[in-house]
């Protein structure tokens, strides 16, 4: 086989290997930086050369055929091996670069982590990054991220985590709004205010507090409603503004708002339990080689978020 043809040949397999990682042409085709359309130009190289069919298509997704699935399975495991190598190589040149693809929760993203990005992107001008802005919970295997910026109680076991910074939740609302409808002093007032929540269950939406400063002091569940309920922490921040109700909120959503004296804090003397995390995480797939580029990310989201997300004025 001429040497151009064998070269054609690594690459054919490493895009199928890709292919089978992801699950669709699109996805397949955005990890590699390619188009669809050369995503498949390669497939149906491949199959011209193995002479036989390798990849069943569907309208929504691929599937392998037996005969994919075994060049997958003999394969893969040598291009990862390969591309370790190359990455332990060229981070010997001591400078951190290449591509991180990081997830992470809109609001936290939007109000929190890009505010931060330029400085660290001017300390390091060889790595770039491609940010995915989403709520939904990615699996970072099949979807080719990087790294995942996580609100969560605990972080996965089949995962590497690191804990960024502590959070808390805090009860917001607008002053328009507590004058209109009154400043409740315990949580069982809230009962009566227009309670602006995030879905989490069908049933009936419930808060809960636990009093601060008193002693053996038992959790408080208040069941509430309002006029608006979402499943993004911004929304109901906006809500709040608007004098819509009092909302609650993770700390890092609430913080600049509460900082410029737009909301204010209700019930601070009772601490909301259960509706939000209390730590962000910084989590990638489990990999013997761990790039520089990413290893100094989080170095600087670790120090960048070391004082947590203060709220008061």
């Amino acid at each position: 086989m001429k040497e151009q043809k064998i070269s054609e040949l690594w690459s054919h397999l490493h895009w199928l290997t890709v292919l089978a990682q992801q699950g669709s042409y699109t996805a397949a085709a955005a990890r590699l930086g390619v188009s669809k359309a050369a995503m498949s130009q390669h497939i149906a190289a491949l199959e011209h050369s193995a002479g036989v069919t390798l990849v069943q298509r569907t309208t929504r997704s691929v599937r392998l055929t037996e005969a994919g699935q075994r060049l997958v399975d003999d394969t893969s495991a040598a291009f990862e091996q390969i591309t370790q190598g190359f990455a332990q190589v060229r981070d010997l040149a001591g400078v951190p670069r290449g591509l991180l693809r990081v997830t992470a929760p809109v609001a936290f993203a939007r109000q929190q982590l890009v505010p931060r990005l330029a400085d660290f992107l001017h300390a390091y001008p060889e790595v770039r990054l491609e940010l995915d802005l989403s709520d939904r919970l990615r699996s970072l295997a099949t979807e080719g991220f990087d790294l995942a910026i996580r609100h969560a109680a605990l972080p996965p076991d089949t995962h590497v985590a690191w804990t960024l910074c502590a959070t808390h939740s805090v009860l917001v609302a607008s002053r328009a709004y507590l004058r209109r409808r009154g400043v409740p002093t315990r949580p069982e007032e809230l009962a009566g205010h227009s309670c602006l929540h995030y879905p989490r269950t069908q049933g009936k939406p419930t808060w809960s507090f636990e009093p601060q400063g008193r002693a053996r002091s038992l959790p408080v569940t208040v069941a509430v409603s309002g006029a608006l309920c979402a499943n993004n922490s911004e929304a109901l921040r906006d809500a709040a503004l608007a004098g819509l109700g009092i909302a609650l909120l993770p700390d890092f959503s609430a913080q600049a708002s509460l900082q410029a004296g737009r909301l204010v804090q209700v019930l601070p003397q009772c601490k909301p339990v259960g509706a939000f995390a209390e730590q962000l995480y910084a989590i990638r797939p489990y990999s013997a080689h761990v790039p520089r580029a990413l290893t100094v990310f989080v170095d600087y989201l670790r120090q960048a978020l070391a004082g947590g997300f203060a709220v008061g004025a």
